[in-house]
Parts: C-alpha cells; structure tokens; sequence
C-alpha cells in the first residue's frame, strides 16, 4: 500500500530559529496503513488538515526552548512501519539500549567523578567499532541519482534510501537525554562564570597564549584565517573541486568519467596479490568493518617427508675418473680464463698505450693550430711589407741599370770615334750620310756642325792625355797596349759623375729601409730564420710537404736583392759568399744536429744539408742569375776589357759552385755573356763596312801605318777576350763561328791594307791564337802564300 502523501508548505514569513518537536504520545502514534484506510477516507482527511490549527512547533534542540514561536509551517515526514523497523533493526548492537539512562543529578559544583558513576560510563563505552551486518545494503546509489537518460522529473528525495531514513529517525533525542544536555549547560555556564575548567590540560601553554585572528570574539572562521586545512593541496581526496553536472551534456559526461573511475578501481582493485588483500581483509576486521568468517580455518595436513630412493656407494675408479674429467676440465676453464685475462691486460694496455697517443695527437694539433695562426698571421704582416717595399727596390735597380747603360754607351761611342778616326786616315774618310738628322740644342736652336778635322785632332789630343796619365800610375804597362790600354776609361768629369750617381743610388737603397723598426723585417734572419726554422724544427713533415725552403727564399729576395744593389761584379769583384744573405741561407741550409744527435768529430768537415737542400743554390738561381744577366746584357761587361772578362769568368765559377752548370739559370748567364760579344763584333763590323766599301788605294799619310796598327790591335784583343772566354764556356752557342767571323771580317781587310807594313806580323799573330779549326781558310792561303 502507498504511503500517505508528503506536503510542502512555503513560509510566508521568514523563519526564524525552528522550534522544538515535542515528544509524541503513545495516543497519538500513527496507525498502520489498513486501519488509516478502513477508518478515514483520503477526503476526510484532507478536510480535517484544513481545519486542524496550527501546532506550536517547538525545537528539537535541548537549549532555546522558550524563544519565540516561528511564523511558517512545518512538515511532518511519515514513515512507513517498514522503515521503522529496519531503523530498530540496524541500530549499533553496541550501544546501551535506551532503557539504561545514567541519572545525573543537577550539580552546580562540577561533574562528579564517583566509582560507581565510572563504572557504568565503562559498561556503557563500546570498546571497538561495531562490525557491519552481513546483509547490509548501500545507502546510495550514485547510478540512480544520475540517471541521465530517465525522462520523469528529478525529485529532491530520488536519492534517499532506507538508510536516510534511519538516520533522520535515530537523530530525534529522548527526554532523558534532552533533560541530561541541559543540565550539563548549566554546569558549563557555572563553570564559565567562574573561569575554571572542569578539566586537566595536558598542554604547558593555554590558548590565550596564541593568536586568535583580527576578530577573537567572533565565532565564524574567515577561509583566509584557517591555516592547513590543505583544501587545495588535498582537493583530489576532498571532492574540493567537483561541480554538480546542470546540462545533459555535463551529467552525460560525468557519468561517463565515474564509470571509467569505477573500472579503475576495479582493474587496480584486481590486480591487488594475495598479501595485499589478506592485509586488508585483517586491517577492516580489527575496525569492525568486516564481520568475522563463520568458517574456521583449514587445519594443516601432515605430509611426512619422501625418502629419496637408494643410491648404490660409488666405487673408487668410478670417483677417481670423475674427479679426474673434473679437474682436467677446470684445468682447461682456468686456462682459457687466464689466457682471456692475459689478452683482456694487454688490450687494455694497447688501449691506454692509444689513448696516451691521442691526447699527444691532440695536444699536439693544438699546439699546430696555434702555432700556425700566428704564423700565418705574421706571413700576412710580412706580405704587405713586401707589397709596399717591392716596387720601390725595383725602380732603384732599374735605375742602376741605366747608369750602367750609359756608361757602357759612352765607352762604345768613344770607341767608335777612335776607329772612325784611325780608319780615315789610312782608307780615308767616308762620305756623310745624305740624310743626317739636324742637331738641336736644349733651347730648340740649331746647332752647328762640328767641323771633322777639328774633333778628330781633339780626340787624338784627349786620347794622348789619358795614355801618358796611364803611365804616370803604372810605370809597368807594356808597350803593346798602344791603342787598347786606355779605351775602357771614362773622362775624370764622366768618372766622378758615375761614382756620385752610384753613391747616391746606395744611398737610397738604405733609405728604403729606413721607415722600418722591427728587427724581423730588418733582418731576415731574426725574422724569416726564426719562424721557417721553428716550422722546420716542430713540424718536418709538414715543411718538406710544402717546401717551405724554397718559400723562405722568395721571401728572402727582397733582401738578398737589397743587398747588391749597386754591385757591378765587374768593377768591384767582390765574392758572392761576402755578402750576408749567403752567409745566412748557408747556415739554415745545415742546420745543427738536434739534443741527443752524434755530429761529426771532424770540426772542420762540412755540415751536411738539411732535408730542404743547398737554398743558397735556390738563392742564386732565383735573384743573383737574373740580377747578373740583365746587367751583362745593359753593358756592365766590356767584351775589349780582358779584366772584366777574367773577373766575368771568376763570377761563373763562383756560380757554377752552387749551380749546375747544365741548369738553365746557368744557361741564362751564358747567353747574356755571348750576347755582349756579339753585340761588339757587330758594332765593329758596321763602323768598318763604309770605309772598306770605298775601294780606293791606301793613301800614303805618315800616320797611316800606326792608326793601322791600332785598329788591328782593338781587334785583335777583342779577339783575345773572346777565345778566353771560350775557353771557359765551351763553344757554346757559336763562340768559334764568331772567333771565325772576326778575323775573316773584321781584321783581315784592315790587314791586306797594309800587309807589308804590319799587316802580316798582326795576322801571324792571331793565326798562332787561334785553333787550326778555327783559322779562316783565307788566312791560312796568304800566310802560305808569304
């Protein structure tokens, strides 16, 4: 049968304190539900609520009884006697049945501590938590109450179950105890008035002695007041942070989150292990949420122990060859572990032995890189100084070679003039050329003629001069050098002119270097000595990889090129090895032997050369050879002068001390000699082909016959020079032909001339010179002839 239904009145006035419910009588009990329907109608008593007048409601609570009635309606829930019998059922077994009620007389001295009083509160404390019912049932259920997909309307109460109402029973107090609350209010009221406790504190310090916050009399705790109550730190645990799903969306997806939660537990609730569990089940039997098992534990069965099966005794062969097999196998076990340990050492070894070399590898590339930082930085500085100094060094040699070019063109021309002269007077004298250039003066006038008889009578007269000037110094000159032994000799005005301008060009050279401090740029040898000597000394290998000899000698020609500036070998013979720069390769070329290195006992042995090899070779293939040729080739070597040919042939030997003579640098300096000579024996040919080209009898001139002999003379001792540098050099390049052509073209015409008078004694002479095969066959014909 239903129960009645439940009413809900809204109050008009807003409600104050609610008042206490009295105690119902035994009168005014509800009926069961068959006699509520057998004696009253539900009209009837509808009708009789409607006219019932409103009961006092009066507080549940034991204190406020008398304050002011409440204006609103309350409601009274009816329970079934189902539910009233299930609250009686379920209440704490623990618990002293309400008939026992301690009386407590009303005291206003304090709580009363009597044995008998003790006894009964000890009797009446359960002392452990009352075990759960086995057929105890869930108060909620969550699946119900957020039933998202049901269609009715949600009803405040859905959720409450037989349990609530149990509880809203059990929470109505009896009399006695309603009657006990107030008495033990006026003993706390007494107490308070009197400012003692009614209670011993364990604690030093009271209360008082803390701070209460900035409002001690208010009894309400301010959230930011209340320290440690962890709501955030424990918000997983305390349900801080759950919402109330509104939508059907949101109470669609909180289902569905308390489902996967559920089978969570479920799945870590499975796979809990039998310790866990049995711990579990003992922790909530000691706190009486578990009832104890009817069932008593299984008794243990007694298993006695098996007895093995019999074992025959071992004979003694049979033991003595297992312990043989077994030790001749640990023998060999041991063995193998020995020789892995053995190996295992020396791979270790090898491994320390190679870890070793590559932290020296690594020091040492280090060390490379850094070194070789600053050298290159220092080879840059180095560059740009060559850069700057370069040009200016080659603008002071180039004048150097013009000096020595118009001293060269001055002795030729005057040499010209002299055979012009002597020519003239005994084949007489050419006539002018139809198209000689007119002469100007600096001021653009027209200069007058010189008249030939006058300027040949003035270089006899100069030449006459410088002979007996000659003399004057040389007591020792011989008589044959008449006609050759002062034409290499400049004026004492020219001569002073050519030293001022070569002091003045040295002069320069040294100022080049003025502008520099630094001794490394000033010396090569504190400079690129030390940096390519240190390459060489701490990383060999690299060095010879790169040649780095013959890069320090391309550097080192600026200096070496700086030094002989102004040094014609040929007028001041001084030895290649005088200078400083051959002095310095020849050193760095034998290097000292290193710390630890036997040298060689013989002091005055040689050293030996270095892996880069003789550089003073490379020094002077690469600046002295060219150097030399170019000035050979400008003039510095007269071919008449047999003192510049001795010296020319001293130089190259020199050279060909450190160059071979097969190399093509010395090749060079050949053909630069071999070029001077042609030079002069072409020049001599074309100053005599317009005098032969007159073919007129020899003019009969008291002169003739010494002016012959001096041109058969500057001839014959070109001739001289000729044949001995051939000598030296070899016939390379034509040296005989030339010796041939000389003779047979530039002295046998001049000779047939005057013949008798000198002509033949010149021509024997220069036969007896010459080698057979070399003897012009016109020559040979009319000294048989004579």
């Amino acid at each position: 049968m239903a129960e009645p239904p439940v009413i809900f009145k809204r109050n008009k006035v807003k409600q104050s304190q609610r008042a206490r419910v009295a105690t119902p009588d035994a009168d005014t009990a509800p009926t069961t539900g068959a006699e509520a329907d057998a004696e009253e109608s539900p009209s009837t008593v509808a009708a009789k609520l409607k006219k019932k007048t409103r009961a006092k409601a009066r507080s549940t609570l034991s204190f406020g009884g008398e304050e002011e009635e409440s204006g609103g309606e309350v409601f009274k829930l009816k329970k079934s006697n189902l539910s009233r019998n299930i609250a009686l059922r379920n209440a704490s077994p623990g618990i002293t049945p309400a008939g026992f009620e301690p009386s407590i007389t009303a005291r206003s001295t304090g709580p009363t501590y009597d044995a008998a009083y003790l006894n009964e509160l000890k009797a009446s404390t359960p002392t452990a938590r009352p075990s759960l019912p086995a057929d105890s049932t869930v108060s909620y259920n969550a699946d119900v109450s957020m039933d998202i997909d049901s269609t009715g309307p949600v009803s405040a109460l859905a959720g409450l179950t037989v349990a609530d109402e149990q509880e809203s029973e059990a929470a109505i107090p009896s009399a006695s105890s309603i009657a006990a609350a107030r008495q033990k209010r006026e003993r706390l009221r007494a107490t308070q008035a009197s400012g003692e406790d009614d209670y011993i504190s364990l604690s030093l310090t009271k209360g008082d002695d803390f701070s209460k916050g900035p409002h001690p009399d208010s009894r309400l705790v301010r959230e930011e007041d209340e320290l440690g109550d962890a709501d955030d730190e424990f918000a997983e645990y305390t349900s801080a942070q759950e919402r109330i799903a509104l939508g059907k969306k949101s109470r669609k997806k909180e289902a569905a989150k308390r489902r996967e939660e559920m089978n969570d537990m479920i799945m870590d609730a499975e796979d809990e292990d039998e310790e866990t569990r049995e711990w579990e089940e003992a922790q909530l039997r000691r706190g009486g949420l578990q009832p104890e098992s009817a069932e008593p534990a299984p008794k243990p069965v007694y298993k006695p122990a098996p007895i093995p099966a019999i074992t025959p005794i071992p004979t003694m062969g049979a033991a003595m060859a297992r312990l043989t097999n077994s030790m001749s196998e640990l023998t060999m076990s041991h063995a193998e572990h020995s020789a892995a340990m053995s190996k295992l050492g020396e791979e270790q070894r090898l491994l320390e032995a190679r870890e070793k070399e590559m932290r020296e590898m690594i020091t040492k590339a280090e060390e490379k890189r850094s070194w070789f930082n600053a050298f290159r930085e220092w080879v840059e500085s180095v560059a740009t100084f060559l850069d700057e100094k370069f040009p200016q060094l080659e603008k002071l040699e180039d004048e150097h070679i013009s000096i020595i070019k118009e001293r060269a063109d001055m002795i030729a021309q005057r040499r010209k003039a002299e055979d012009e002269d002597d020519l003239a007077l005994f084949l007489g004298a050419p006539p002018p050329p139809p198209s000689a250039p007119t002469e100007v003066d600096d001021l653009g006038r027209i200069a007058p003629s010189a008249n030939p008889t006058a300027s040949r009578l003035d270089r006899t007269a100069a030449r006459d001069a410088r002979r007996l000037r000659r003399r004057a110094a040389n007591q020792t000159a011989a008589a044959n050098e008449e006609g050759y032994s002062t034409d290499a000799s400049l004026p004492p005005g020219d001569a002073d002119d050519y030293r001022v301008a070569l002091a003045k060009l040295v002069a320069d050279g040294k100022a080049l270097m003025a502008d520099v401090q630094a001794d490394e740029f000033r010396d090569p040898q504190a400079g690129l000595g030390r940096w390519f000597g240190e390459w060489r000394a701490k990383f060999g290998d690299v060095y010879r990889g790169a040649w780095g000899g013959l890069g320090m000698v391309s550097a080192w020609e600026f200096w070496a090129r700086l030094e002989i500036l102004g040094w014609n070998p040929l007028e001041r013979p001084w030895s290649i090895d005088s200078f400083h720069w051959y002095t310095a390769l020849y050193k760095y070329s034998r290097p000292a032997p290193a710390d630890g290195e036997d040298g060689d006992d013989d002091e005055d042995d040689e050293p030996e050369l270095g892996p880069d090899g003789d550089l003073v070779s490379a020094m002077i293939s690469t600046a002295l050879i060219p150097r030399l040729c170019r000035m050979l080739e400008s003039g510095a070597l007269d071919p008449y002068s047999a003192t510049d040919v001795r010296r020319l042939i001293d130089l190259a030997e020199q050279v060909e001390a450190s160059v071979d003579k097969q190399s093509p640098k010395f090749e060079m300096l050949l053909q630069s000699a071999h070029t001077a000579f042609t030079t002069a024996i072409t020049a001599h040919e074309t100053t005599l082909a317009p005098f032969l080209a007159l073919r007129e009898p020899p003019r009969f001139d008291p002169a003739a016959i010494p002016a012959r002999r001096r041109v058969l003379a500057r001839a014959h001792k070109l001739l001289r020079t000729l044949l001995a540098w051939r000598r030296y050099a070899g016939d390379r390049y034509g040296l005989g032909a030339l010796a041939t052509r000389l003779v047979a073209r530039g002295m046998l015409p001049v000779a047939e001339t005057g013949w008798e008078v000198g002509g033949e004694e010149v021509m024997r002479k220069v036969a007896q010179a010459l080698p057979k095969e070399l003897v012009p066959p016109a020559l040979v014909g009319m000294l048989g002839s004579a």
